[in-house]
């Protein structure tokens, strides 16, 4: 599973983890505009973009625009999961827009490291390759990486910063508490041998304790909302996860579900399925 990176302010620190349809309109909707004048390294680099309540996706010219809409839509039915047009938190979203989070796509992983330091200093930037981006849904071997890349920057780049105590990705905030117990303890790096019972086992050795949160998250709520329950899905990720549906977390993981299902922060309780009703989305650039 590739490794999704997320860059923090003005510096590109690195937070290694797993990752794992548009509707008739907006699938169809995929002409750009010619781009403006004084455009930045990063603008050039990235042409294209689609804004997503303030949100910024970016893209190379040569990303299919089909996908590229897609993870605006899913983007937007996390963000406004009752799909009525107005975001499901307002704090979480600004703190988005302010920290200028960004969803970088690219065909594949080595188009990722040709950008070399044009992402330096370029605000939150969570990336996401075309090559794992499936607008028809998930299947066995095909997961939608979608799913787990768009939410991987609104948890760490909103909800972790809005609500430190709560979502914070550092001990003793109550989402690590929960996965200290997932993990069958408290480690700062990752454990020869996670203790028995333990059903959160990532064991990346480059994914940090903050990373490890943010994964735990990723995990816990997308088993929720049931994007981890198709046949087959289990045997692909049980080395590092084993809820894999919204009756084992809840069963299984009281904390999490509790903190995941607190309709006070607004986190989804609809899977995005890339069919966003509300409005129609226009890629700009080219």
């Amino acid at each position: 599973m590739k490794q999704p990176t997320l860059l923090a302010l003005a510096t590109a620190l690195v937070l290694a983890g797993c990752n794992g349809s548009s509707n008739s309109n907006s699938s169809s909707n995929t002409g750009t505009t010619p781009p403006t004048t004084g455009e930045s390294a990063l603008e050039k680099a990235l042409p294209l973009s689609i804004d997503v309540f303030g949100v910024t996706i970016r893209a190379t010219a040569n990303i299919d625009r089909t996908k590229m809409l897609h993870a605006a839509q899913v983007m937007a039915q996390y963000l406004d999961n009752d799909e009525n047009g107005l975001v499901d938190n307002e704090a979480v979203v600004d703190k988005l827009v302010a920290s200028k989070a960004t969803l970088v796509m690219v065909p594949k992983e080595s188009d990722m490291q040709a950008l070399g330091d044009k992402l330096d200093g370029q605000g939150t930037i969570q990336d996401l390759y075309g090559a794992e981006v499936h607008p028809g849904g998930s299947k066995p071997g095909a997961f939608d990486a979608t799913l787990e890349e768009v939410l991987h920057l609104i948890t760490h780049g909103g909800y972790s910063q809005v609500y430190p105590k709560i979502f914070g990705e550092v001990p003793e905030s109550q989402i690590a508490d929960a996965m200290d117990q997932a993990r069958g303890g408290r480690f700062t790096a990752i454990p020869a041998k996670y203790p028995e019972g333990a059903w959160y086992t990532y064991d990346d050795s480059t994914c940090d304790y903050s990373c490890m949160v943010t994964e735990y998250t990723y995990w816990a709520l997308t088993s929720l909302l049931g994007a981890q329950a198709y046949e087959g899905r289990l045997q692909e990720i049980q080395q590092e996860w084993t809820l894999n549906t919204p009756d084992k977390v809840q069963l299984g993981d009281p904390a999490a579900y509790s903190l995941l299902t607190n309709g006070e922060y607004g986190l989804a309780t609809k899977l995005p399925d890339g069919n966003y009703s509300y409005k129609t989305f226009t890629i700009k650039g080219g």
